[in-house]
């Protein structure tokens, strides 16, 4: 059984417990965002508590668990910060989950880009086989640009 210290928290694995919340929160703020702006931790709090008047968190407690200053949140505070940002509860303690949400994410917010959404517009119902001199082209434009390679669903990335 681990060991706690004088605030009854785990004493093994606080830092990193701290860090792990922390970092995934901190993408969160920085990742999903209203109109290309970031959330505030005071906007957010503000959004968590007209959603259940009875949650008590403020934007310095936000902040706090952003920066890994504080590391025990309620589970109607994670559920709350879960529902406002989209994600599954698990996204805070599973790596897999967190990592397909990310993910998602980014492919969210490249598809915000007007020049990304026109090419994808484009691309729809195309046949495969068209799809893939075209990702082709533009995996070699992405090279000559200097970007890294772009994996594809199958994890593998796509080379031209």
């Amino acid at each position: 059984m681990a060991e706690t210290d004088e605030t009854g928290e785990r004493a093994e694995g606080r830092v990193d417990d701290r860090a792990v919340l922390a970092v995934r929160l901190d993408n969160l703020f920085k990742s999903v965002r209203p109109k290309g702006r970031h959330w505030t931790n005071a906007e957010v709090a503000e959004e968590l508590k007209r959603a259940n008047p009875e949650l008590k968190v403020g934007g310095v407690y936000l902040s706090q668990l952003r920066t890994g200053k504080r590391s025990n949140p309620s589970p109607e505070l994670l559920s709350g910060l879960a529902r406002f940002f989209g994600v599954s509860v698990a996204y805070f303690f599973d790596d897999q989950v967190a990592e397909s949400v990310l993910g998602e994410v980014a492919a969210i917010e490249a598809l915000r880009s007007a020049g990304v959404r026109a090419i994808a517009m484009r691309a729809a119902g195309m046949k495969k086989e068209n799809l893939q001199a075209i990702t082709a082209i533009m995996d070699q434009y992405r090279q000559l640009q200097g970007l890294p390679p772009v994996e594809d669903a199958g994890g593998e990335a796509e080379r031209g």
